[in-house]
């Protein structure tokens, strides 16, 4: 590799991990914002620790408004011994995981891995995954995403589509603003992926 391309890459990953780079020159989304203004600070307040209720929760720490759709964050609480969503991919979605309570068992592929607390996981897009708490200990993790306002779904799935707002589970009308959802945000429930879920269900005791 010459120098002048070495010099090259190593400048512009510089500039693409600070997001000043153009999208065309970083691959823009279906949800690339417009060049926009400069980003401006944003203090957030500290808060008690999210409580699973016994289930689990979301909690939206810095929305994709905030950093002009480069990049949002959400607290998530598990209860012990609780399965995750089946096993998806994103199209477009790359996330990353810090786990600050317990342990997060992750199916990647088709190999599970535990993170515990202080340790971090990386999934870009199309890679099948899921999480699960299979211990019987909370579990606490700070999800972060790239590329698309990922948060708006979950707020919508968790806080919006419940019964208590008039959306009964497992409903035809519930199933299709699901549908849309996925369709929407790009993700994709391969075959085999519900029943994938059961046995990891099955496998580890959860619920």
């Amino acid at each position: 590799m010459t120098m002048e391309r070495r010099d090259f890459l190593l400048k512009s990953g510089m500039m693409a991990a600070f997001g000043v780079m153009s999208q065309n020159m970083i691959g823009a989304t279906a949800f690339s914002p417009p060049l926009a203004d400069p980003l401006k600070p944003v203090l957030l307040p500290s808060l008690p620790p999210l409580e699973n209720n016994g289930g689990m929760d979301i909690r939206v720490w810095v929305h994709s408004a905030m950093t002009n759709g480069l990049f949002s964050s959400v607290e998530c609480a598990v209860a012990p011994k609780l399965m995750g969503p089946p096993p998806h991919y994103h199209l477009e979605l790359d996330e990353l995981m810090y786990v600050a309570e317990g342990t997060a068992s992750i199916l990647i592929g088709d190999d599970i891995v535990e993170v515990q607390a202080g340790g971090w996981h990386l999934r870009p897009r199309m890679i099948k995954h899921t999480f699960f708490n299979a211990s019987d200990k909370p579990l606490r993790f700070y999800d972060m995403y790239f590329n698309q306002p990922f948060e708006e779904y979950l707020e919508r799935i968790f806080h919006e589509l419940t019964p208590e707002n008039g959306w009964v589970e497992g409903s035809d009308e519930k199933n299709r603003e699901m549908g849309k959802l996925n369709e929407k945000f790009g993700l994709v429930f391969p075959s085999g992926a519900f029943e994938q879920q059961r046995e990891i269900i099955n496998q580890f005791g959860l619920k």
